[in-house]
C-alpha cells in the first residue's frame, strides 16, 4: 500500500463515520488518500474531518476542479490505484450496476480503470432484497470486488447482516488487490504456532510461539496470488481469510496434517515451533498434587521437516531456526541435514526478535552459502522478503530445467 493513491468514496449511511478510521488505516500503511463524498454523506460526517485526516481536499461537487483546468472525476479516476467505496449504500450500488453517473463518485467510478472495492452497509432487509443482491452479483461478474457486510446490531435497532465489514477485512482486501500476483499458480503449505503435548486432561508441555510469523507468511503468500494451506497449532490469532485453515494441537497431529497436504504443495514453509518431545505417558484423569516430586518421562516427537525433506521432490522447502547462540552454525547444520532450500534464522535474545513480538530480526540462509541479513522489521515485511527468496529459487529452477532441455 506504500506510495499508492486510494480514492475513498463515502456515501450517505450511518457507517460513514467509520470511513474516517478507515482513511487513518490507509494512511498508516503509507497510502495517499483522496476522499469523494456524496452530498448525503455530508449529512452524517463533515468533509473537514476527512480533510484534516488526509491532508487533502475533499471532493463533493461533480464540477469541482482538482487543480487549475483539471476536471475532478477525470483526474481522480486516472490517478487512482484503487477506488474503495465504504460505506456503499443500496442506492450507489444500484446506480453503478446500471451505469448511472449523476454525481462525482459514480462519475469517477465510471471513468476509472483502477480496481473498485465496494463495501456495502445498509438495513438488513435492504441487504437481503433480491434487487440489491442482483445488482451486487452483476457488478461482481464484471470485475468489481466486494467485502461482504458483517452481522450484528444495526442502527435501525434490528440485528442481522448489513453492518459495514470490520475495517481489518477491508484493509486486507485492499492490500490483496494492490499486491502483484507473482505466486499465482503456486500452492504454499505453511505451518505456524506451537504444539501442545498433554500429559493429563488439563496440563500440557508447549513453548512461547504465538504463530505471528507463520500467519504473516500465509497472508502474504495469499496476497501474492498463491493458494495457501495453513496448518496451525493453538494460537489466539484470527483465522486468515482466503486460506485453507487446518487447526491441530499436538506434533503428531501436525505431522499428519502436513503429510496429508504435501502432495498439492509446491512450496512448504515450516515456521511452526513444534515440540521436540512429548510425555511418554498420558493420564486419563488429572494428576493430583503429591508430596514427592512429579516425574514426567519424555519421548521424541516426529521430525516433520526431516520427513518433508526426504519426500520434497521439486518443492521448495523453507525452515526456521530459533537459537540463543551459534546462530549461523546451528542453522546451517539444520538446513543441510534436513534438505531445506532456505532457512530463516533468528536469535531470540535480540530485542524485538522472536516469539510474541510484532517484529523480527532474521538471516535467510541458502544451501550455496548465501545470506540475506534483515534488520528489525515488521513480521509482514519479513514474510515478504522470505517469499522474495522463494521466487528467486523458482527462477533458478526454471532456468536449470530450460538448460537441461537444450
Amino acid at each position: 500500500m506504500k506510495g499508492k493513491k486510494i480514492v475513498l468514496g463515502v456515501t450517505g449511511g450511518i457507517a460513514a463515520y467509520k470511513a474516517a478510521e478507515l482513511a487513518r488505516e490507509f494512511i498508516k500503511r503509507g497510502a495517499g488518500v483522496h476522499v469523494i463524498m456524496t452530498k448525503n454523506a455530508t449529512e452524517f460526517i463533515a468533509p473537514l474531518t476527512f480533510q484534516t485526516l488526509t491532508g487533502n481536499p475533499v471532493f463533493v461537487d461533480t464540477f469541482q476542479l482538482t487543480g487549475e483546468w483539471e476536471i475532478g472525476h477525470i483526474t481522480l479516476a486516472e490517478s487512482a490505484h484503487i477506488v474503495v467505496v465504504a460505506p456503499a449504500t443500496a442506492n450507489v450500488i444500484g446506480k453503478i450496476a446500471h451505469g448511472i453517473a449523476d454525481d462525482l463518485l459514480t462519475t469517477t467510478i465510471m471513468a476509472t480503470r483502477a480496481p473498485v472495492l465496494i463495501c456495502p452497509a445498509m438495513n438488513v432487509n435492504m441487504y437481503a432484497n433480491p434487487i440489491v443482491r442482483e445488482n451486487m452479483e452483476k457488478l461482481a461478474a464484471t470485475g468489481y470486488r466486494f467485502v461482504e457486510a458483517g452481522y450484528g446490531e444495526l442502527a435501525c435497532k434490528t440485528e442481522g447482516y448489513g453492518r459495514l465489514a470490520c475495517l481489518e477485512d477491508i484493509v486486507e482486501d485492499v492490500e490483496d488487490i494492490l499486491t502483484v500476483k507473482d505466486l499465482s499458480g503456486q500452492h504454499v503449505l505453511v505451518t505456524a504456532g506451537p504444539t501442545r503435548e498433554a500429559f493429563d486432561p488439563v496440563r500440557f508441555i508447549t513453548n512461547y510461539s504465538t504463530g505471528k510469523m507463520g500467519y504473516a507468511v500465509a497472508v502474504m503468500a495469499k496476497r501474492r496470488g498463491a493458494k495457501v494451506t495453513l496448518v496451525s497449532g493453538p494460537t489466539s490469532l484470527p483465522q486468515p481469510r482466503g486460506v485453507e485453515f487446518v487447526p491441530v494441537s499436538s506434533a503428531r497431529q501436525m505431522r499428519d496434517a502436513v503429510m496429508a497436504n504435501l502432495e498439492k504443495a509446491t512450496v512448504v514453509v515450516k515456521s511452526a515451533a513444534v515440540a521436540d518431545y512429548r510425555p511418554a505417558d498420558y493420564s486419563e484423569s488429572k494428576i493430583k498434587k503429591a508430596q514427592k516430586p512429579l516425574e514426567i518421562r519424555l519421548e521424541r516427537n516426529p521430525d516433520i521437516i526431516s520427513e518433508v525433506g526426504r519426500d520434497k521432490g521439486n518443492r521448495i522447502l523453507v525452515g526456521f531456526a530459533v537459537e540463543t547462540d551459534n546462530l549461523i552454525r546451528y542453522a546451517t547444520k539444520k538446513m543441510m541435514e534436513k534438505n531445506m532450500d532456505l532457512i530463516v534464522a533468528n536469535d531470540i535474545t535480540l530485542p524485538g526478535a522472536g516469539f510474541a513480538a510484532q517484529t523480527n530480526i532474521v538471516k535467510i540462509l541458502d544451501r550455496e552459502g548465501g545470506s540475506v541479513d534483515l534488520p528489525l522489521m515488521d513480521k509482514m515485511d519479513v514474510a515478504a522478503r522470505i517469499l522474495d527468496r522463494v521466487r528467486e529459487l523458482m527462477g533458478k529452477q526454471k532456468g536449470a530445467s530450460r538448460g537441461k532441455k537444450r
